[in-house]
This record gives C-alpha cells, structure tokens and sequence, in this order.
C-alpha cells in the first residue's frame, strides 16, 4: 500500500528526534560563574579546604550557590560575576599558595541530565566560555641562562685546549676569564673570537690579573629574545594541544608577552597550572663525600650545593647538570609493578649519549632527579613585572646500577595524577624562559551574550521567514515542513552537544542560518514536484509516493555536493572557517533525514491509507 511505513521506520524516527531533542536540552539551563581550586601538580583538596573556603566567604558575605567538592577539585558557584571576581581575590590572598584558585563557568545542568551524559555545547570565545591569559616572558632568566651556558662552554673550551686559567665569572650580560699571564691571555682570545664570532671580546690589566671579557653584540640579544619568546610560543601551543582544547588562540603581543584564549575550556584550574607552569627536570651527581651535617649548617664542598626534598631531608648534589629537561623528547605516565607512580622518559640523540658516557663512568654511584618550577612570588618589580621564585625539590636518588641509555625511568613521585602532570610538561617541552601570567580573565560577558542575541536572531528571524512563507505557499505540506524546520534545528544543537571537543562559535550560527534555507530546499522541490504530479493526472496518493521518489535524487546531489565543500573546508581551514564547515556538515545530514525521512513520516500519517480526492498543497 502506497505512502505506508513498517512500525519501526516510525518508531526509530521518534526515538532519533527524542534523542536529540534530550541532549539539546541542557543548553536552555546556561551556566554559573565559579570558582575552581586545585591542588598544585595534581594533587587532590580535602574537606578541610572545603570548610576554610566555606568560612572565608560567609566572613566576607559572598554569598555562592553551591560549594562542592568533585573529582578531587572545589568548585564553587556564584550567582553573579561581580561576586565571583570578589571571591577569586578573597580566596587567592587566603588560600595557601599552594592550591590554584581559577575563573570557571559552570554548566548548570541538572543532576539527571547529566548522568546520561548529557552537557550543554561548548561555546567559542567569541561567544561565551573561554578564558584570557595575559603572560610574560622573563628576559632576565633568559639572559642568565644564556650566559651560565656561556660560562659553561668557555670552561670546557679552556679544559679541552689545556689552557690554565684562575677563574670564570658570569656577569649579568657578559662573561669573564681570569688569567695569569699575558700569554694565557693571548692564547685564550686566539680560541674563544675563533669558536665563538657573535661576542665582542675585550682584553684587560688591572692588579695583576689578565682579564678576557666577552659581551654578546646587539644582534645576538635581540636574537637571544625573540628565541626566547617564540619557543614558549611553540611549547605553550603543544601544551594546548595536551588539553584538548578546540581552536585555540596563541599568540605573540610585543616583545615579551604571549596571548593565550581558549575557548570552551570547563577545567581552567588545569589550564593555568598547566601553561603557567614552567617545570623542567634537571638529572645532577650526588656529591656522596659532602657531610649532611656540616652542608645543612653552610659548609658545602665546592661545586656542590644543597637541595632539599618535599619531606624536608638534605642532599648535596654536584651543580653541574648531567642532563636538562631540553634533552627530553618524550614522557609518560605509568605504575610499577608494585603500583607506584613513575615517568617514562625519552632522549634525543646527543641526551642519550651524554647519560649513556656518564653513567657508565658512575656505576654504584648515586644520581639525583631534581625538579625545578618558577612561581609567582607575589611582588612586582618598579615596572610592574611579576618577580618569580626558583623552587627545586628533589624527587628521587638512585643508585646506577648499569649504563643508561635513551629510555629510562623516574620515581619517587606521591601520586598518579602529579605522575599524569609531569610527562604532560615535560612532553610538551621546557619552557625556555620563565613565564608569568600577569592577566586573566573571562571573556566579558555582555560582548559575548551579544553575539549570541544577534546571532539567535539572525536564525530566528530567518526561520520564521521561510515558515510563514511555505506555510502561506504550500498550506498544511508547508506547515509539515515548518515542523520539520524546527525538529532539524533541534538535532543540530543535539548532535553539536554529543560531539567532544565540538566549539558552537559565531561562524558556527551563520552556518545552521544556512541550513535552515537548505533545508527549505529539499522541501521545496519534494513539494514542486507533487504538484507536478498532481497536473499530470495522477491521483494524491501516487503524486506523494512519486514526488518523494523523483526529487530524492536531485536533494542527495545537491547536498552530497556541499558536504564535499564543508570536508574541504574543515580539512584545509583553520578557527572559524571549520566552526563554519562543522555546524553546515551537521545541517546537512540533519535536514536530509528531517526533510526525507522526517516530513513522509507526517505525510504518511496524514494520508497514509486513506481515500482522498485533493491535496492541501
């Protein structure tokens, strides 16, 4: 029987559009402002942080809307985003510096939505959700870094063509060689002008002491500087990467500031512990003839010094570095087989040779894991720059047991999760220069609820355009497809929200304003040629069946044509061109089913099996 479907067909129909319109439901509820705090390196709060959090803000009357502790993190909710600012100012003086207090817009979902796994869509930055790092390259370290390896080299250099010299100091911006003679001191100009061009050497008398000094030219330095910035620029992007956060932003902004924005980010504690943090390894000798004793009360050999480990016991360790994190190309995160956290690290070629030469020289000697990070110390320079703080901790000393090579091991570390953080640091890279972060921010608000206004606007507005001109044109056909305009619209936000990492951007509204005029289209020429049909004599129910079977064609070529388009465009574009071609793609294959399989379903219950002399259409 013409213009009749199986029971399933009807059903399955029914259960894809509840399934779409259940998870486009959480997008009406909106979200919270909050306030998010973590543990440093991963590790977990307690509901001691909780109730120190809870009193703060009753002392400070902030009034919230929850206070939860979830997945060994605080969230806190607020009504507004006043209160929220005030409270992220109150809970970062208050909180031990340890714990990482960060802006966050919470997805008021209820509790029954999300247990099925239903969450609202990520909103791009140009709409809502996102957040703002403002962060700045500390030249000076990078200057003092560049400068230690210089003094380093001209040691070596020295050592290597047996050349005896009393000293070599590093200066803020320039190195100096100490020589005995005027000999010593010829000898050493002739090697390092040779080996090393970029510097300016000059030659100096003065009590006795023949001095060499070598400063970097103007060239180098500006070198040194934009290095500097655009490898963090580089690591930062990786790091990114490691977060899984969909189109974003990273950027240079004047000499020494990067702009970091990333949209539909949920977790923006980890975000900023986690680009903020620059974390390295330093793998040094244990100076195992230092006595603890006399080091911990100053008297240390020299070439060694103290460090300590997050337990608070001394080791003295040799100060030359075997190894740093520069040298690592890759790192993960697993357990022993006594279930203990470790990282797994992998060299590049010339770290392997150089922990491959040292440990076969040091077989049964003890060789220390330091970690090293820079932190906000909370002081501004005259400038206004942040001065940061070098903390090292010792994670481990080990015994060399056999000649390592390019893949060894690490332990020594308190959890899981802190085990997780490291290998992502250490595998996105070392930053080459400290980084602050000196702003943060959410995305204003008003600037974004704007372009989401316009935006749903613009397709409401257009939508009901084309309603009211099928359903004037085409009668109750046009109101069939007006229910399947909205039932489309429905499933596109649906799918969008199931899809992980999928980011609604503005790009990404002109792209459902388009489909909704497509989706048109197919009902257009289903309709056009009922009626066609209709004139050729035959009856309702064989101008139905053949209008649908004849146009099917004609809309699969149309529409298979521009998904081609919108692959090509996701595939070769970049930020907004693929919210653009994500949210067509979708439109597309939505409208199809509602404009196919959708409306001769409705068709098919109007009329269906019925005698009928005319068609509203």
């Amino acid at each position: 029987m013409l213009n009749r479907y199986p029971l399933w067909k009807y059903i399955m129909v029914a259960l894809i559009i509840m399934i779409g319109a259940l998870y486009a439901l959480p997008n009406i509820y909106g979200e919270d402002p909050a306030i998010q705090v973590t543990g440093a390196r991963g590790a977990s709060v307690d509901l001691a942080t909780l109730d120190t959090i809870t009193e703060v803000l009753e002392k400070e009357s902030l009034a919230t809307k929850s206070v939860a502790l979830e997945d060994g993190s605080i969230l806190v909710r607020f009504l507004d985003t006043d209160t929220q600012i005030a409270a992220r100012d109150v809970l970062s003086s208050s909180l031990d510096s340890d714990l990482i207090v960060a802006l966050n817009l919470a997805a008021a979902t209820p509790t029954w939505l999300e247990s099925i796994g239903a969450n609202p869509m990520k909103l791009g930055l140009d709409l809502r959700g996102g957040v703002h790092f403002l962060m700045e390259v500390d030249m000076d370290a990078a200057m003092s870094k560049l400068v230690g390896q210089q003094e380093e080299a001209f040691r070596s250099e020295l050592r290597e063509d047996k050349i005896r010299y009393r000293a070599v100091r590093a200066h803020s911006d320039s190195v100096e060689v100490i020589l005995r003679d005027q000999d010593q001191l010829d000898q050493a100009a002739r090697l390092l002008k040779t080996n090393h061009p970029d510097m300016v050497f000059t030659e100096q008398t003065s009590a006795g002491n023949f001095v060499l000094k070598a400063e970097f030219t103007e060239a180098r330095l500006q070198e040194v500087r934009n290095y500097a910035v655009e490898q963090n620029i580089t690591i930062l992007r990786n790091r990114v990467n490691e977060l899984g956060v969909a189109e974003p932003l990273v950027q240079r902004q004047g000499t020494s500031r990067i702009v970091v924005e990333l949209p539909g980010v949920q977790d923006t504690a980890r975000a900023k512990e986690i680009l903020g943090a620059t974390a390295t390894l330093e793998f040094r000798e244990v100076d195992d003839t230092a006595d603890l004793v006399a080091a911990a009360n100053g008297r240390v050999p020299a070439g060694s010094e103290i460090k300590y480990d997050r337990d608070g016991r001394p080791a003295v360790l040799k100060k030359r570095i075997i190894l740093g994190g520069s040298s690592i190309t890759d790192a993960s995160s697993s357990t022993d087989e006594y279930g203990r956290p470790q990282v797994n690290i992998s060299l590049d070629s010339d770290g392997g040779s150089k922990m491959s030469a040292f440990s076969r020289q040091n077989v049964g000697k003890l060789m220390a894991t330091v970690f090293a990070e820079y932190k906000d110390s909370g002081k501004r320079t005259d400038e206004g720059k942040v001065i940061l703080d070098k903390h090292e901790e010792v994670i481990n000393q080990a015994t060399i047991q056999t000649a390592l090579g390019r893949n060894f091991r690490i332990t020594g570390i308190d959890s899981v999760a802190e085990a997780h953080n490291l290998a992502l640091l250490l595998r996105a890279g070392a930053l080459i220069a400290p980084i602050s972060i000196v702003e943060e921010r959410t995305i204003g608000p008003s600037m974004g609820q704007q372009n989401i206004d316009m935006g749903i606007q613009a397709c409401l507005w257009g939508m009901l355009a084309v309603m009211l001109f099928t359903a004037f044109y085409y009668r109750k056909f046009g109101l069939v497809a007006n229910l399947a305009l909205v039932v489309n619209l429905v499933l596109i936000v649906g799918v969008m929200s199931m899809i992980p990492g999928a980011t609604m951007t503005l790009p990404g509204i002109a792209g459902i304003v388009l489909t909704v005029g497509m989706a048109v289209d197919a009902n257009v020429l289903i309709f056009e040629r009922i009626r066609e049909e209709l004139r050729d004599g035959r009856n309702p129910q064989q101008a139905i069946h053949q209008g649908y079977a004849n146009a099917l064609s004609t809309i699969a070529d149309a529409n298979v044509t521009t998904l081609i388009t919108a692959t090509i465009l996701f595939a070769v574009g970049t930020g907004a061109i693929k919210g653009f071609a994500v949210t067509l793609s979708i439109g597309i294959l939505t409208s199809m089913f509602t404009a196919i399989i959708g409306t001769r379903c409705v068709v098919n219950l109007m009329y269906g099996g019925k005698r009928i002399d005319k068609l509203s259409i």
